[in-house]
């Protein structure tokens, strides 16, 4: 893969990644308030650089 490749997440990927409920995770994109996701078809991926700076936007201290 190169880097102009997107590195896509699924739902439980993230979960798992971040060490939350998967159902954490659904409740942030029903709430739009978690990172930001695509819909491909009904398969909902998170886009990984796009995760990470999500997480990187909510580090205190």
């Amino acid at each position: 893969m190169d880097q102009t490749t997107p590195v896509l997440f699924t739902s439980r990927e993230v979960a798992d990644l971040l060490r939350v409920p998967l159902r954490t995770v659904e409740d942030w994109r029903v709430t739009r308030s978690g990172p930001p996701w695509l819909k491909l078809g009904r398969h909902v991926r998170y886009d990984r650089d796009e995760l990470l700076a999500w997480v990187k936007e909510r580090r205190h201290g």
